[in-house]
């Protein structure tokens, strides 16, 4: 069964209570007074939160999360980045976003971060679902979908399914 991380984009502390969500995202622009007590009240549940965005390793930094989402997709060195990253942030649990294609998630994955991450649309689902599919099958890094767009992500072969708190199954 998959896990959820959760994508916080409203100020709303209500899905900390859930036992069924472990991880939750914040973007590097999260205001800080709401981004604080949503991190102590996670962190007091043993949850982990992670922080997203072009300046996330600033945001990780000031704000004590647990660790980081990093875009690597447009990057055409995308290990130069990661090992930056992981420098900055040598006990940051580390999530990378790679572009949807065999080559990019072997390189990647080369830098060894906690997790990777494809971005999943509905068209082209079934190519996405092969990918994952094939990933899992060669590594033991974990991987996560992150849903752009509504689609069955259940039928995902993934450790983790990311989505927005606005798109969570009522």
């Amino acid at each position: 069964m998959q896990n959820f991380i959760i994508r916080i984009t409203q100020k709303n502390f209500s899905l900390l209570s859930g036992s069924e969500i472990g991880c939750f995202i914040l973007a590097d622009t999260t205001d800080n007074s709401f981004a604080d007590e949503f991190i102590k009240q996670a962190h007091t549940q043993n949850k982990l939160v992670l922080a997203e965005g072009l300046k996330a390793i600033d945001f990780y930094l000031a704000h004590h999360t647990d660790g980081l989402i990093i875009d690597t997709s447009k990057e055409d060195k995308p290990q130069k980045l990661l090992k930056e990253i992981q420098k900055k942030a040598p006990k940051a649990i580390l999530g990378a976003i790679c572009r949807n294609r065999r080559h990019e998630a072997m390189l990647v994955s080369e830098c060894e971060p906690d997790f990777l991450i494809f971005k999943v649309w509905a068209e082209g689902f079934d190519a996405n679902k092969e990918l994952l599919a094939w990933y899992n099958e060669l590594f033991l890094i974990q991987s996560a979908a992150q849903v752009e767009e509504p689609c069955d992500y259940t039928a995902l072969p993934t450790d983790f399914i990311i989505l927005d708190d606005t798109a969570l199954p009522k």
